[in-house]
């Protein structure tokens, strides 16, 4: 019996020191962008595209395709440094995710570096993490704060070269996990439509974000472009596919797994377990000493 106190006392406090460090430090630590992040979304929809040959709008099934990138090196303990590139094909003859400059099945392509700060998720525009030539970005970039809360946040409107509201409008299940919505809308804002071509852009983007972790499960989007005549060169609607809400709900439960663990399940089990252990310690030690005090013997009085 008494070769398992010291075990008790060294279980109970292990557990009680492991449970108080994912209570109180953890959860600071796992609350933060990775910067081992690696992700392919996939976009698919309809769009009308001006053909300049006959001077008539002509609609076709379209695929979209992000693939964004963490650089670790150039990261740090509070910012993280993403690279993207986009791409808008037309779906037809099975196209890759991307086509050269030259193929017609190409709507637009475009390549981006920025930056973020791992906990509240809006940019940074520092030269020590971006090159001379980045972009400044303002607002949330590529995802949502972890805890993202039912208010209005700043949103970066790339079209647009600055930040715009994405305004709380209700929650909404994407394949069955419970996500915050956020609407983002553009109406006749000037662009430039080509090098030289001036017009106007509306749009409307509809974001469904997990809210404990701030992860895009599904985003879907409406934009029209004109030419300052009112003539439009430009109707798309894209949304991610099916397999990418899918994917993007499993990634999603994994990292709420996660975060279940370190915020209530090892502290529970940690500071639970370890008072119990450290408590049948103490009550073994007690109950052994007391067996162990020896007790003065009865003797009966003696008679003269």
């Amino acid at each position: 019996m008494r070769k398992i106190i010291p075990v008790l006392f060294g279980l109970g406090g292990f557990l009680l020191v492991a449970g108080l460090v994912c209570w109180l430090w953890a959860p600071g630590v796992v609350k933060k962008t990775p910067l081992d992040v690696s992700t392919t979304t996939h976009l698919s929809g309809q769009a009308q595209k001006l053909n300049t040959a006959t001077g008539e709008l002509e609609s076709n099934p379209v695929n979209a395709t992000s693939v964004t990138k963490t650089d670790s090196k150039a990261s740090s303990d509070n910012v993280v440094v993403w690279t993207n590139s986009s791409c808008l094909v037309i779906d037809t003859d099975n196209p890759p995710d991307c086509v050269d400059g030259q193929d017609p099945r190409l709507i637009s392509a475009s390549t981006d570096v920025f930056a973020t700060d791992r906990v509240s998720a809006l940019a940074v525009n520092d030269s020590k993490y971006l090159p001379s030539d980045a972009v400044e970005h303002h607002g949330l970039v590529n995802k949502f704060p972890f805890d993202t809360e039912k208010k209005t946040y700043p949103y970066w409107e790339g079209t647009l070269g600055k930040a715009v509201d994405a305004k709380y409008s209700g929650t909404a299940k994407v394949k069955g996990a419970e996500t915050y919505v956020f609407k983002v809308v553009t109406k006749d804002a000037p662009i430039d439509i080509a090098e030289g071509v001036k017009g106007t852009y509306t749009d409307e983007t509809t974001i469904y974000v997990e809210p404990r972790t701030g992860a895009i499960l599904n985003q879907t989007d409406d934009q029209q472009r004109f030419l300052d005549s009112g003539e439009k060169v430009l109707d798309l609607q894209l949304a991610f596919t099916s397999a990418q809400q899918q994917q993007s709900v499993d990634d999603s439960d994994s990292n709420l797994r996660l975060l279940s663990l370190v915020e209530w399940i090892v502290p529970v089990v940690g500071i639970v377990g370890g008072v119990i252990c450290l408590g049948i310690a103490a009550f073994l030690l007690i109950a052994g000493r007391r067996r162990d005090t020896p007790t003065a013997e009865h003797r009966e009085p003696a008679h003269v």
